[in-house]
């Protein structure tokens, strides 16, 4: 589910269910949390890397964990949305430099872990979207992190269409840094941890905390306040019949409504 390589100074932690598209579940986030936990304070790792193993970065949510929450109450719902957020900080609040490498697509809670890293490159074929409304959802527990990185204008389109963001089009809303062919993706990862690992440990984690004091996006309040958003919504009328619609692999009556106006 994990694959984690250290090389000089440089731990890559790769999303390993390339089959599924890299896609999260609970074990996936409780996976990342643990390794997160253990590489914060490794001596050895100075980088960490965040990747996704095959075709794609990560594809969203798993089909089976999808279908857990559609059956799972509110107060569960909200327990594990409180999970991913718990995740998301832990890699926002990393305290040694991170770089997202991303290929293929990058779709829902995958922009979450784009935007809580420091630096972000993607391939040129990479594709990202923010699809939780086509559901009945609203990427919410992703939200702080995403909006710090596009600003509230640029969300107010895409939360609210869903529409498919090229590789270009990302760089340009600051979704990441670096767009290069996917042959040089490695090649720029490695340019940017050479940089990184001539610079101070300490420095850069002070510097962190430097940018987080004056920019973080979370507040427990706000954390708490998201997670029970999405944990409401997966429970509604709209949200089981968003994600019943998904599973089933048909449009959502909402759509098929809109259609007819």
């Amino acid at each position: 589910m994990l694959e984690l390589a250290i090389h000089q100074g440089v731990a890559t932690l790769s999303l390993d269910r390339p089959e599924l598209g890299n896609a999260f579940n609970a074990e996936l986030i409780a996976g990342l949390r643990a390794q997160l936990a253990v590489l914060a304070t490794e001596p050895a790792v100075r980088v960490l890397v965040l990747a996704g193993q095959g075709k794609h970065f990560c594809t969203g949510a798993d089909l089976n964990w999808m279908k857990a929450q559609k059956d799972a109450s509110e107060a569960e719902n909200h327990a594990d949305a409180l999970q991913l957020a718990g995740l998301l900080q832990d890699l926002n609040d990393f305290p040694k430099p991170t770089i997202a490498r991303v290929q293929g697509a990058a779709f829902g809670g995958a922009l979450g872990l784009i935007c809580c890293c420091d630096m972000a490159v993607a391939a040129d074929n990479a594709r990202f979207c923010l699809s939780e409304v086509k559901l009945g959802l609203s990427p919410a527990t992703i939200s702080p992190y995403v909006l710090a990185a596009m600003g509230a204008r640029q969300a107010r389109r895409y939360f609210l269409t869903a529409e498919l963001i090229d590789a270009p089009t990302a760089q340009a809303l600051q979704l990441v840094h670096e767009v290069v062919p996917a042959e040089q993706l490695d090649e720029q990862v490695q340019r940017w941890c050479q940089a990184l690992l001539a610079n101070g440990p300490q420095a850069l984690a002070a510097t962190k905390a430097l940018i987080a004091q004056q920019s973080s996006p979370l507040t427990e309040q706000l954390k708490e306040q998201t997670s029970a958003l999405i944990a409401r919504l997966r429970v509604s009328a709209e949200g089981q019949e968003g994600l019943s619609a998904f599973l089933q692999k048909r449009a959502p009556t909402y759509a098929q409504e809109a259609a007819h106006d």
